[in-house]
């Protein structure tokens, strides 16, 4: 059987070579595809498949939240927790049955939003954008819209990019942005693995026409394991005394 990490190892490409100005760790040293604008287009490439829907989880943004898995991802960033959904076919297709449940599970006070992760979700547009605008209708503000992304944000504001993109944007309230780095990553951070990757408020980077970090970041200082191995290390010597 071929391993897929090792064969795509050897085959990424800085598609944008002599590119400035595209955001924390790009290119990305071989450790991830770095695309041209509008090289990759969602309403083309997304067969409207899902990996996989979580409901009432913790760990993929603030709150309690409902996460949505998108399939299909080009990027193909080195040690990728989610390899197994980069093709584009993995999955289930994503129904109406499902949308559904998606709002009805949306509807407890305790659940603050909903976050899209993958794959890539700025090249799910076809399913995110309906699914964000019906969000918006049933729920206006009152529930949030988290989204990761393997772009930056300043590749997602270039000039050519797909206008799709922009469009899923200004219906996200935080986006988690940039490539996994594998030599950068950091077991400390806030919602994200590795240290190029920002929690941006999106709302006000579109007003401000630059990236505006969330304002409730809070990474970190040192591992909680390690924390709790010197309470118990000062509590055995405090007896021993």
């Amino acid at each position: 059987m071929t391993d897929l990490r090792r064969t795509t190892e050897t085959t990424r490409h800085d598609f944008a070579a002599g590119e400035t100005g595209r955001g924390p760790s790009v290119p990305s040293g071989g450790l991830a595809n770095d695309p041209k604008a509008g090289q990759w287009d969602g309403r083309r490439m997304s067969k409207r498949m899902i990996a996989d829907y979580k409901t009432f989880i913790v760990t993929d943004g603030e709150g309690v939240r409902n996460s949505l898995y998108v399939s299909g991802c080009p990027f193909h960033c080195v040690d990728c927790f989610n390899a197994s959904i980069w093709d584009f076919q993995a999955g289930h297709e994503y129904t109406q049955a499902l949308e559904d449940r998606i709002i009805e599970d949306l509807k407890p006070d305790y659940v603050q939003g909903i976050t899209f992760l993958g794959g890539e979700p700025l090249l799910a547009t076809p399913v995110l954008i309906p699914l964000s605008r019906r969000i918006r209708r049933e729920f206006g503000h009152t529930k949030d819209i988290w989204s990761w992304t393997g772009y930056t944000w300043e590749e997602l504001m270039r000039p050519g990019e797909t206008p799709d993109k922009r469009e899923l944007l200004e219906l996200i309230d935080v986006l988690v942005d940039g490539r996994f780095i594998r030599t950068l990553k950091d077991s400390l951070l806030q919602f994200r693995g590795s240290s190029n990757q920002r929690i941006l408020d999106v709302p006000k980077s579109l007003a401000a026409g630059a990236p505006v970090i969330w304002a409730k970041l809070h990474d970190q200082e040192r591992d909680i394991p390690e924390i709790y191995l010197k309470d118990r290390e000062a509590g055995e010597g405090q007896q021993a005394s």
